[in-house]
């Protein structure tokens, strides 16, 4: 059967080249008679593989040397609650609410602290990103605390917030190596992989070396204690072996492909497909305001549920998959991360001004 184009939000489409190596060494890896799935995260073997990953990830993003790079487990989702309690040493945190996760992320907070939401785009369904420039930042605040890119939403920091001195905390699970970014302008950056980098399991955190320490929130799991990871780098306990290989093989696709600063013109170059038809569709809109849009998740409807329902159901049958949008949006979404060529791009917007001739 021919491989579908794969629109989904995550887990998301990986590269057809690193699929294909990851598969022939799936009985043997580099003969040494077995998987990467069944060999012992202390062997030598193991040892070369995340030691590999560490230093292709850290020359792409050129993370500088006061950073450690962790391969963990649980998720994005398990960082709601290891950022304060590794973090809140006043117990105090600012918040921007830009969408679901970051809502979530507050709501996990709020158990160790007090969270100040200082922003959100609430009011529109999260169609935009606030004006963070001059933002009431707390004096107390530990850390100020953002989702970079809104999956569900399709919405995009295109600059940083003003911290005012304070710690910048950012999720980028949805735009993770997507295009470059200074890893110095933030205390961490982590993002769970499902999206962008690998499969579902593994979350990467990226954490300044001084905010790694003993003096975390009493209660705090061992396992949720960045020093605990650190000391051990990342293999603490069993990690998540195949999913750091395949993340791996990721890394040295996207150097392959020219680094983060190819991978950002060719989301460019993708997203404004897309992005050029809707603005001109008369069936089609965007539903994101313009300064704001995202370059990996694009939500649109057509303003009738009924039609929505059609073109999900008609794209399915044409080999699209996964282009129903979030519940909480409706409509349709196209997931365009850095493993959807420009190809499968082209020929969703191709069916969409078909559909678009058929529904008039």
């Amino acid at each position: 059967m021919a491989r579908v184009y794969n629109f989904s939000a995550g887990p998301a489409v990986l590269p057809e080249e690193v699929l294909q190596e990851a598969a022939k060494d799936m009985m043997d890896y580099k003969g040494c008679g077995m998987s990467v799935m069944e060999m012992s995260h202390r062997s030598k073997m193991f040892q070369d593989i995340i030691d590999t990953a560490t230093a292709d990830i850290r020359d792409l993003m050129g993370i500088p040397d006061n950073y450690k790079v962790l391969f963990l487990q649980g998720g994005a989702s398990q960082q709601f609650a290891a950022v304060p309690m590794n973090l809140m040493k006043n117990k105090v945190a600012d918040y921007i609410i830009t969408g679901q996760w970051a809502k979530k992320a507050a709501a996990e907070a709020k158990k160790y602290g007090k969270v100040n939401e200082v922003a959100s785009s609430a009011d529109k369904t999260f169609s935009y990103i606030p004006d963070c420039s001059d933002l009431d930042i707390s004096p107390d605040a530990d850390y100020v605390y953002i989702c970079e890119n809104n999956t569900i939403y399709g919405t995009k920091f295109k600059t940083l917030p003003n911290t005012k001195g304070k710690l910048l905390v950012s999720d980028v699970s949805s735009c993770f190596l997507s295009e470059p970014i200074d890893v110095s302008k933030y205390g961490v950056v982590y993002g769970g992989v499902q999206k962008n980098v690998g499969p579902a399991g593994v979350v990467i955190d990226i954490i300044r070396e001084d905010l790694i320490t003993d003096d975390v929130l009493g209660g705090t799991p061992t396992m949720l204690k960045w020093k605990t990871q650190a000391d051990n780098d990342s293999l603490y306990n069993t990690p998540p072996c195949w999913g750091i290989y395949i993340c791996g093989l990721v890394f040295k696709w996207i150097k392959k492909m020219g680094g983060l600063e190819a991978m950002k013109e060719h989301n460019v170059k993708k997203a404004n497909i897309l992005y050029d038809y809707l603005d001109e569709s008369k069936l089609f809109k965007g539903t994101v305001e313009k300064e704001s849009r995202s370059l990996m998740n694009v939500p649109f409807v057509t303003g009738n549920e009924e039609l929505d329902a059609k073109f999900v159901k008609e794209s399915k049958a044409a080999g699209f998959e996964n282009l129903k949008g979030h519940r909480t949006v409706g409509g349709m979404r196209a997931s365009i991360y850095n493993a959807m060529p420009i190809e499968g791009v082209e020929k969703l917007v191709e069916f969409m001004k078909k559909f678009e001739m058929e529904n008039k």
